[in-house]
Order: structure tokens, then C-alpha cells, then sequence
């Protein structure tokens, strides 16, 4: 069993045939996909999504490419869309200063907002971070000091600062893809050292495909490509890992084993 803790099952590269790739997914062992929320105003589709799909939750938040767009969404409005049943975190939040494509003082602000609700809920807060390792570092311990909450360092890219930093706050760390490519040697060493209480594994579907797939459009059955890697780095085999991360994946995203299923797609 393997849980794809992050894909975008809403976006329009699964439009064509969103039924398939579920299917798929579940064919190769993955039993549970978490699609993730870029936009609390698209909310709607991601939970009309887990509604059909008995293996597929949701989250809600606000990327921060679109921070500046959706300043307005306060952790009231959050919380309350967490409360559907399917919803099982809040997120993804975050700051990128790569692309920079929202201000940065908008992406700090929208990022304190979601913390305010993954506090108030005890849902896990999905974290985006691109090259903001130092002002992630400190705004995450500032608020922890503010009251303990749980969060997910999503695609994890950055070094092994803010991996210590996730470490000690008892956050998890998720590996995707990019876990898989040649060029990836020190993610590996840090994905080699992560304590195995806190390790994740997930696609960012249809983003960042692994290797063999490197180059085409991913899907949550690929992530059993991560989970093999992760397995080698780690010195162990792929039924553990698959085990461990999927026991991992099941206590961050506790609300999955507490909301009544739904049935499956035809």
C-alpha cells in the first residue's frame, strides 16, 4: 500500500480521463491520493473530486503564487472549509521566491493565516517552500512558539537547515520525483538521515515526474518510483517503505481514518 500524499488531480492534464488515472493509481497499489488546494476559491472542485473517488481526499488553502489574489481569506473562512468531510488539511501555503510571482510580504501573510487555521483544526498545514529556506526557518519557529500545530514540508528541495528546522518542530518531510533524478545526490543524503517517523512520500501530479518517467506527465501511480529510491537511499526494502510512509501519511492526515467513506466511482 502507498499514499500519494500531494498531486493536483484537479488540473486540466487529468481532465481527459480523471476516472483512469484513479484507477491506475489504485491498480499499482496506491490506495489513498491527497489532491491539493491552490485556491480556496476552487475549493468546490476539489471536494466534488474526494466526493466521487472513495481513495482521494482534499485540502484547502491558498498557493502562494496566488497569496496576493486571496489576502481577503481569513482563518475563519479556512476553518470552516475544513470542516467538509473529505478536507483532511489546510494548505498548500508557503513561500516561493523563485518564480516571486506573488509579493513577498503577501506570501507571508497568506502563510500566518493558514498556521492560524492548521492551529485551530489540528490539521496537518501543507508547506510550499522554493528558496526561502531562512524566512521559512523563522517564521515557522516564530509561530510554533504561538502554539505547537502539525505541517507537511511538501516536495522537499531545500537544505538540510530547514529539514532540521521541520525535524525539530515534529513536522513531516515529503519527497517527490525529484528524489529520483541523478542530479539529486544530496537529497538523497538528506532523505537517508529524515527520522522514519516523519518521512512521506508524493507525485505533485502532473508535476516533476520520476525517473523512469522524467519528461512526461506524472500521475499518482509514479509514486511507487519514489518510494523504490527512497527504499534503496535508505537500506531497507520497498514493502517497508511503503508500509512506514503509508502509517506516516495515515496519522499526519488523521481525519482520513475518521470520516465515513464514500462510494467508489463507477
Amino acid at each position: 500500500m502507498l499514499i500519494d500524499t500531494h498531486c493536483h488531480l484537479d488540473f486540466p492534464d487529468f481532465a481527459e480521463n480523471i476516472a483512469g488515472y484513479v484507477a491506475r493509481a489504485e491498480a499499482a497499489g496506491v490506495t489513498r491520493m491527497v489532491t491539493i488546494s491552490t485556491r480556496v476559491s476552487r475549493f468546490a472542485s476539489y471536494a466534488a473530486l474526494a466526493e466521487r473517488f472513495a481513495s482521494v481526499w482534499c485540502t484547502v488553502g491558498t498557493h502562494p503564487h496566488g497569496a496576493h489574489e486571496e489576502l481577503d481569506v481569513t482563518a475563519a473562512d479556512l476553518i470552516a472549509l475544513s470542516r467538509h468531510p473529505r478536507c483532511v488539511a489546510i494548505g498548500e501555503a508557503g513561500l516561493d521566491y523563485h518564480y516571486d510571482k506573488s509579493p513577498r510580504e503577501a506570501q507571508a501573510q497568506g502563510l500566518r493565516v493558514h498556521i492560524e487555521a492548521a492551529r485551530a483544526t489540528q490539521l496537518p498545514l501543507v508547506i510550499h517552500a522554493r528558496q526561502a529556506d531562512d524566512d521559512m526557518s523563522a517564521i515557522l519557529r516564530e509561530e510554533s512558539a504561538k502554539g505547537a500545530f502539525s505541517a507537511i514540508l511538501h516536495c522537499f528541495t531545500a537544505g538540510e537547515a530547514l529539514a532540521q528546522t521541520g525535524i525539530e518542530l515534529g513536522f513531516y518531510i515529503s519527497f517527490s520525483g525529484i528524489l529520483t533524478f541523478k542530479t539529486s545526490e544530496a537529497l538523497r543524503a538528506i532523505a537517508r538521515d529524515v527520522p522514519a517517523d516523519r518521512l512521506l512520500v508524493e507525485t505533485d501530479a502532473p508535476y516533476l515526474a520520476p525517473a523512469p518517467f522524467r519528461g512526461k506527465r506524472n500521475e499518482p501511480a509514479y509514486v511507487a518510483e519514489t518510494a523504490k529510491v527512497l527504499a534503496q537511499v535508505r537500506g531497507v526494502s520497498f514493502d517497508d517503505v511503503a508500509a512506514l510512509t503509508s502509517a506516516n501519511a495515515r496519522r499526519c492526515y488523521w481525519k482520513m481514518d475518521h470520516a465515513a467513506p464514500v462510494a467508489a466511482a463507477a
